[in-house]
């Protein structure tokens, strides 16, 4: 199968966007990825997207490509929780390299902030989302506190501490200060943060991501289809799935995640390893969602991601810049966009058009989501052509 090309990437302005609509966002983020890939919206011959919880659609590609004014060769709709973003570029380079499609719009959005909040408050609506009605969230599991459960195992396990969380948060806040889009921008220190609210112990609030309001949209093309386009293409190298569970009550480890088997397969389908990656940019849900992941898909040993957060190692100068937007933490978290933005960010890194977030010479990014309590799992491996 032919290596599928990124031509264009477009984040909006993400945050509280009061006024702001699901499709709304979802077509100033398509109408600027098409516009960054220099094409027209007429050539878009396929369209992909994820699910809203402010507008839930049965068939919301067909929805969004009406609201367009669109006919498209494809149209599909996935809901995979946090992993969605990723499983549609994957999908939108299977479509364009087996020839089913020459410029596949992937486009994500929601007003989680405005519009939840409208609609009688989000806490409740997201906090269900990923456990299991019958046997989890009636007895008060929530999100946080799964992942509160997962922190704590390792924290037993393998010395992770609350400094170690904290540093991840800090180095997700400096990179977004220095993004025009980023939700929050403010200064944050190790010291707020493990003095912030406690949420589900030992998770604090600076330890949790952002509910914001925002977009996103990439365009996947067909390597000949791209000759023509005016930005440096971005190949797909090599993409990989790990699946183990969706309720906690039900993951056979919660230690080990579908994560490790999803990067194993995105590194050998693009022939590359962990210590190749230049720029990285993870799903961070929490803190622990990061820490757990950087080590499980093998950029650090058990015991080694927190560690390495307070010795800087993440950082732009560090030995593995990750989330050089600013993450979920801090760039901010808009449903099935959230996961799309780090797809934006890993194109404008390998462009060398991230500013004062720019990574030196990168030329290997390693892109992942992750749906549920750490559940589903999907890494994409993109090159600069």
């Amino acid at each position: 199968m032919r290596h599928a090309v990124v031509t264009g990437a477009f984040s909006t302005r993400v945050g509280e966007l009061e006024g702001s609509t699901c499709m709304a966002l979802h077509a100033e983020a398509a109408f600027g990825a098409v516009a960054d890939a220099g094409l027209a919206i007429a050539d878009i011959d396929g369209i992909l997207c994820g699910y809203s919880l402010v507008e839930p659609q049965v068939m919301h590609s067909s929805a969004f490509a009406e609201y367009l004014g669109l006919t498209p060769s494809h149209a599909s709709t996935i809901s995979m929780g946090g992993v969605t973003a990723a499983l549609l570029v994957s999908e939108a380079a299977m479509l364009v390299g087996g020839g089913y499609c020459r410029h596949v719009l992937v486009v994500c959005g929601d007003n989680r902030l405005t519009g939840l909040r409208r609609k009688g408050g989000a806490s409740a609506s997201i906090a269900a989302v990923g456990t299991n009605p019958q046997f989890e969230y009636i007895y008060g599991m929530t999100v946080p506190a799964a992942y509160a459960l997962v922190a704590r195992r390792y924290m037993h396990d393998y010395g992770l501490t609350l400094e170690h969380l904290a540093a991840i948060a800090v180095t997700q806040r400096e990179y977004a200060r220095h993004h025009p889009l980023a939700h929050m921008r403010s200064a944050l220190t190790i010291e707020d943060v493990m003095g912030s609210k406690p949420i589900a112990t030992p998770l604090r609030i600076f330890d949790c991501c952002l509910n914001s309001d925002g977009g996103a949209a990439v365009i996947v093309s067909a390597p000949d289809a791209a000759r023509d386009t005016p930005r440096s293409a971005i190949k797909v190298l090599g993409s990989g799935q790990g699946h183990t569970h969706e309720h906690l009550i039900a993951a056979p480890s919660l230690t080990d995640f579908g994560c490790k088997q999803s990067a194993a397969r995105a590194f050998e389908r693009a022939g590359v390893t962990a210590a190749d990656i230049d720029v990285a940019e993870i799903y961070d849900s929490f803190t622990i969602t990061l820490a757990v992941e950087l080590e499980s898909m093998g950029f650090f040993e058990r015991g080694e991601a927190g560690p390495a957060a307070i010795r800087g190692e993440l950082t732009r100068s560090g030995r593995l810049p990750c989330n050089t937007h600013g993450g979920l933490l801090s760039y901010g978290h808009s449903g099935a966009a959230g996961g799309l933005f780090h797809f934006v960010e890993a194109v404008q890194q390998l462009r060398g058009v991230s500013g004062e977030r720019q990574v030196n010479g990168a030329e290997l990014a390693f892109v992942h989501g992750d749906g549920g309590i750490l559940s589903g799992h999907c890494s994409v491996i993109l090159g600069r052509a």
